[in-house]
């Protein structure tokens, strides 16, 4: 069986932007749901947050072959 996870996970983008937009489109089809009483676009706007906030970025940059700059310590003023 071919594991095409992967190459599939390559293909997100790195960028914030189109989870910023993902993000926005499940809050109006959320919106529209509560103004229409349609459970099921209320759910689908909720999921679009969920995908666009939290598992697309995470599994973004867990695939990411960078890695973030160490971080240096602050030693303050020592007086040096």
């Amino acid at each position: 069986m071919v594991d095409l996870a992967p190459p599939l996970l390559a293909l997100l983008p790195h960028s914030p932007t189109p989870y910023i937009t993902l993000m926005l489109a499940g809050f109006a089809i959320g919106i529209l749901g509560h103004l229409t009483r349609a459970r099921w676009l209320v759910a689908a706007g909720v999921i679009l947050i969920f995908l666009g906030a939290l598992l697309f970025p995470l599994l973004a940059n867990v695939t990411s072959e960078e890695r973030p700059p160490p971080i240096e310590e602050s030693r303050g003023d020592s007086g040096e």
